[in-house]
């Protein structure tokens, strides 16, 4: 086993993207930044609202903040050696490419099935070489027995892969903590292992 400080530095050298500062972005970018990673690139264009505050990483001070500025406060505050570079954009394929270019493992952190499968395939048509760690699955609580994860080439899945949100299912802190901090054990598995 390696030890932290050893760790550390390997990833200082990293450099991580992620689409999406909501529940899952703004909890995995935290986790990356409390193992020391060097770089996090975060996109998103939303403003952190009240309803955002029972799974984002986010303070009641930063309402009507836009999500990627706030983050990076955030993050400011645990590890000022993170490098991040909020990019207060809406991603589409026109500008995935240019976005994630420098980065050695994308993470998806989209709530609407649309743009998560907009990324998805965008990153798989254009940038096949790039790891895509995503969340797919996190709706409600309980059933911890469920979520997992599992890979289909350079694609890596977390979540249950079932729960989609909904008003009777809405997205909790629990299940997307947990599949967001499975995002970001993913990434350092793919990362440290290089």
């Amino acid at each position: 086993m390696e030890s932290f400080t050893k760790i550390k530095r390997k990833l200082r050298r990293k450099t991580v993207g992620i689409a999406g500062a909501g529940g899952l972005g703004s909890n995995c970018a935290v986790a990356l930044a409390r193992v020391g990673i060097g770089k996090l690139i975060i996109c998103d264009f939303d403003k952190v609202t009240r309803a955002n505050l029972n799974r984002q990483y986010y303070f009641n001070e930063q309402i009507g903040q836009q999500k990627v500025f706030a983050l990076a406060d955030n993050i400011f505050f645990i590890d000022p050696y993170v490098k991040v570079l909020p990019k207060n954009i809406k991603l589409s394929p026109a500008n995935i490419k240019e976005s994630f270019k420098s980065c050695d493992v994308i993470v998806e952190a989209f709530d609407k099935a649309e743009m998560k499968e907009m990324l998805i395939e965008t990153v798989l048509d254009e940038m096949p070489e790039k790891p895509l760690v995503v969340g797919l699955g996190m709706a409600g609580w309980g059933k911890n027995e469920i979520i997992k994860s599992r890979n289909i080439d350079n694609l890596f899945i977390c979540g249950d892969e079932e729960t989609e949100i909904s008003p009777e299912l809405p997205p909790l802190a629990p299940r997307v903590g947990i599949v967001a901090n499975m995002q970001a054990n993913q990434v350092l598995e793919l990362l440290l292992n290089q």
